[in-house]
């Protein structure tokens, strides 16, 4: 579903990203792991084209990424992406902010917004929230509306940079349930985390990434138990 080829991308004398490929399937989770700075989220940026690039290809289901403002509104509404920071609108209800990309991005009307709305809070079992805003909300709870929020543009696929790591510890229990649970119901995910445990239980593949570059690529199982390069099996030793 998602083709990553020989991606490099600079910011000014940076090379953040170098030679990066990597290949998702559909209902495939990835996970990707490594250092802070290694280009992690870059790399997510990259596919949805948050960040420009400057060499290498990416497309998403054969088709390659567009250029045109309309083409890109219409990639991004297929990739749906969760970030750090929930980036809720805070003037809104939980609803309204669900609600939002439907109605502006697809045009959908209110009647049928609010009713997918609705389903997807209900996904996130935060169905007694929807008036709510979100400064009445946990972090976990508002991570888990901006789930919600991505699930509603319908997208093929969803991109995680690191949706826990902003929380604290005691609430990333519930969003990483909710993410589970759209793995086992066969969304397509590449999700950067920290989360070690996650990772061994939910991913099908996991990169390890340092310096820009995929360093290791193997199941869970393999790369958590016998890694074969040595920078991997020096990032794993300092956090497991």
């Amino acid at each position: 579903m998602i083709s990553v080829k020989s991606l490099n991308k600079w910011f000014g004398d940076n090379h953040v990203l170098r030679d990066v490929d990597m290949n998702v399937e559909e209902s495939e989770v990835v996970v990707v792991i490594g250092a802070s700075g290694s280009g992690k989220s870059t790399f997510l940026r990259c596919i949805n084209r948050l960040e420009d690039y400057q060499k290498g290809e990416i497309t998403i289901n054969g088709r390659p990424h567009p250029t045109s403002e309309k083409r890109l509104n219409e990639l991004r509404s297929k990739v749906g992406m969760v970030f750090q920071h929930f980036n809720l609108f805070p003037h809104m209800s939980v609803l309204s902010n669900v609600m939002e990309g439907p109605t502006q991005v697809r045009d959908m009307k209110k009647s049928r917004a609010r009713e997918l709305a609705r389903h997807y809070l209900d996904k996130v079992g935060l169905s007694d929230k929807e008036e709510a805003y979100p400064e009445m909300l946990s972090g976990g709870q508002k991570q888990r509306v901006a789930i919600a929020r991505a699930l509603a543009m319908e997208p093929e696929a969803m991109l995680f940079d690191e949706p826990t790591s902003a929380l604290d510890p005691e609430l990333v229990g519930e969003v990483l349930a909710t993410m589970k649970k759209l793995a086992n119901d066969g969304m397509t995910m590449i999700v950067v985390t920290h989360e070690m445990g996650f990772a061994r239980e939910v991913a099908d593949t996991v990169h390890y990434m340092d310096q820009g570059k995929v360093v290791e690529t193997a199941t869970p199982e393999r790369l958590f138990t016998a890694p074969t390069q040595e920078r991997t099996q020096e990032f794993l030793s300092q956090i497991l």
